[in-house]
C-alpha cells in the first residue's frame, strides 16, 4: 500500500498538477511542484487527519461546481453532443510527417471504439475482459483497502455514515465521465494541433514532452476557453483538487509507516516521536515525488490515465487478493497473506522495472522491450497477477497452522454473526503499550511547564495535546464497546441501502449505455 500510494497516487498527483500550473501561469514545472507541495505539507503536517478531511469536503464542492461550469462552456463551444460524437471523429492533426516518412495513420487518427467503453479483447487499448475483471480487481483494492479510502471510513461516527459515505462518493464517481473525460475529448477538438500531436519535436514544443500532449487536454481548455473571472476559479478547482489528493496521501502515507514500519523500529516510541517520525517521512516523500516526475513524464506514451492504471496493476493486486481471501475464507492466516503479498509484489516489480527500463514508447516510436515482459496488457497482467498471489496464499495457509476462531469472531464471512468476546492476536502486546502509556501520561505530568514560545511551537506543530481525564476500566470497556458497535438504526439502514441499489442500477444503466 505505502508503494502504491508512493509511485502511483503521489506521483499522478504532483505530475497533473503542475502540467496545469505551469500551462496557466508559465512556471517551471519544477518549481510548481515545489511551490505546491510546501503549501500542501504545510497545513497537512499543522493539521492532521481533522484539517484534511474539512478541506477535502469544502473543496469537493467547489471542484464539481467548477467542473460543470466548464463542461458546459466546453459543449456550448463545440456545439452539443451531436457535433462532439461527429466532429471528435474528424480532429485530425494538421502535422503527421517525421524525418520525411509519413506516421501511420493509426497514430493520429481517432479509434473507431471512442464512444465505446466495451473494446476488442485483443486490439482494444482497454479490453473488455480487462475492464470488466481487472479494473474491478484494482477496484476492490483501492476502495476496500487504500489507507486514504480506509482511514475516512474508520473516522465516521457509525455503521450507517460510513455506507452513506461510500454511497456519496459512488454517486460522485459517475460524474468523471460527462465533467473530466467528455470535456478532455472536446478539447482535442478545439485544439487538435496540440493535444492529438504525434510528431515528436511538435509534441516537445508544445508541451515540453516527446511522447504525446494528451495530459495538457483539460489544463488547455480551462485557459483558452473559459473567460477570466471562471478561469480564476477553474485554478482554485484544479489546485483544490490536487492539495486535497496530496493531503490524503500525505497523511495516509505517514500513518502507514510510523504504524506498521517506525513501530518495527523502535519498539516503544512515545507519541510524540511518532508524530515527528511521519512528518519527517512526508519530507522524505516529497523529495523522491520531485526526482520521479520525468518517469512520469515518458511513461504509458505520455497518457497519464494509463500510467496511472499500469502501476496499479503491477502493484495492487496481491492485496486486493489477501483482502478477499481473508474475509471470505477463515482458513488464511499470516504466512499465506506474507507470502501471496511477497511474491506477487516481486512479480509486479519485476514487470514495473522492465517497462521503466526499456520505456513504454509510443505509436511513432514503439518500445524495444520483448513481448513476454511488455507484451500483455498491463489488465490482463493484473488478472494474472491476482491469480498466482490467491494461489500462494491458499497453498501456504493450507500447509501452516490455522488461526483459531476466538481471533477471527467478526471478522471473516463464516463468523460474522457471533457474538462470542473475540480475543485479538496482539491482546498482549497492547496491553503492554497501554500500560506504558500510562507510565508515560504520569511522567508527563511530573515535568515543569513549558514556556510561550515552546508551547507556540508544539500547539503549530500540533504536539501540544490536551491530556483527557483517565477512564476507569469500565469506562474503557463501554468506550471500546462504542466504538467497535457496527448496528444501525433501521431507518438510516434502509436508506442507505435503498441508495446502494440505486447507484448500482444506475452504474449499470451507464455501462450498458455507454457499452
Amino acid at each position: 500500500t505505502l508503494l502504491n500510494l508512493s509511485f502511483f497516487l503521489l506521483q499522478a498527483d504532483i505530475f497533473s498538477g503542475a502540467v496545469f500550473i505551469q500551462l496557466a501561469i508559465g512556471l517551471n514545472l519544477y518549481l510548481a511542484i515545489i511551490i505546491l507541495l510546501a503549501i500542501t505539507a504545510l497545513y497537512t503536517i499543522t493539521g492532521g487527519l481533522a484539517a484534511v478531511i474539512y478541506t477535502d469536503t469544502l473543496q469537493t464542492f467547489i471542484m464539481v461546481v467548477g467542473s460543470f461550469i466548464l463542461m458546459g462552456f466546453a459543449f456550448s463551444e463545440v456545439g452539443g453532443y451531436d457535433a462532439f460524437m461527429r466532429k471528435y471523429m474528424e480532429a485530425i492533426p494538421s502535422n503527421i510527417s517525421y524525418e520525411n516518412t509519413m506516421i501511420n495513420k493509426e497514430c493520429y487518427t481517432p479509434r473507431k471504439d471512442s464512444f465505446h467503453i466495451f473494446r476488442d479483447a485483443v486490439t482494444g487499448d482497454l479490453p473488455w475482459p480487462g475492464l470488466v475483471f481487472g479494473l474491478s480487481i484494482l477496484a476492490l483494492w483501492y476502495w476496500c483497502t487504500d489507507q486514504v479510502i480506509v482511514q475516512r471510513c474508520l473516522s465516521g461516527k457509525n455503521m450507517s455514515h460510513v455506507k452513506a459515505g461510500c454511497i456519496m462518493c459512488g454517486y460522485l464517481k459517475l460524474l468523471p465521465m460527462f465533467i473530466i473525460v467528455m470535456p478532455g475529448m472536446i478539447s482535442r477538438i478545439l485544439y487538435t494541433d496540440v493535444v492529438a500531436c504525434v510528431v515528436p519535436e511538435v509534441c516537445q514544443q508544445y508541451c515540453g514532452t516527446a511522447v504525446g500532449c494528451t495530459n495538457v487536454a483539460y489544463p488547455k481548455m480551462v485557459v483558452e476557453l473559459m473567460p477570466n473571472g471562471l478561469r480564476g476559479l477553474m485554478l482554485s478547482v484544479m489546485l483544490a483538487s490536487l492539495m486535497s489528493s496530496l493531503t490524503s496521501i500525505f497523511n495516509s502515507a505517514s500513518t502507514l509507516f510510523t504504524m506498521d514500519i517506525y513501530t518495527k523500529i523502535r519498539s516503544r516510541p512515545s507519541e510524540k516521536e511518532l508524530m515527528l517520525a511521519g512528518r519527517a517521512f512526508m519530507v522524505l516523500l516529497i523529495g523522491i515525488s520531485i526526482a520521479w516526475v520525468p518517469v512520469v513524464q515518458s511513461a504509458q506514451s505520455g497518457q497519464l490515465f494509463d500510467y496511472i492504471q499500469s502501476v496499479t496493476s503491477y502493484l495492487g493486486p496481491p492485496i486486493a487478493a489477501v483482502f478477499l481471501l481473508a474475509v471470505f475464507c477463515k482458513r488464511v492466516n499470516e504466512q499465506g497473506a506474507f507470502w501471496g503479498l511477497m511474491v506477487g509484489l516481486l512479480t509486479g516489480l519485476s514487470r514495473m522495472i522492465a517497462e521503466f527500463a526499456y520505456g513504454t514508447g509510443n505509436c511513432v516510436t514503439p518500445s524495444n522491450c520483448p513481448f513476454i515482459i511488455c507484451g500483455i496488457h498491463y489488465l490482463y497482467f493484473a488478472m494474472i497477477l491476482f491469480g498466482v498471489s490467491a494461489i500462494v496464499i491458499l497453498a501456504v495457509s493450507f500447509m501452516t497452522k490455522p488461526i483459531p476462531d476466538v481471533h477471527l469472531y467478526r471478522l471473516c464471512w463464516s463468523l460474522r454473526n457471533s457474538k462470542e468476546e473475540r480475543i485479538d492476536l496482539d491482546a498482549d502486546e497492547e496491553q503492554d503499550k497501554a500500560d506504558e502509556k500510562d507510565e508515560e501520561s504520569v511522567n508527563e505530568e511530573s515535568k515543569e511547564e513549558p514556556g510561550c514560545f515552546k508551547k507556540a511551537y508544539n500547539w503549530f506543530c500540533g504536539l501540544d495535546q490536551q491530556k483527557g481525564p483517565k477512564l476507569s476500566k469500565e469506562e474503557e470497556e463501554a468506550l471500546k464497546k462504542k466504538l467497535t458497535d457496527t448496528s444501525e438504526k433501521p431507518l438510516w439502514r434502509n436508506v442507505v441501502n435503498i441508495n446502494g441499489i440505486i447507484l448500482l442500477t444506475v452504474a449499470v444503466f451507464c455501462h450498458a449505455f455507454f457499452a
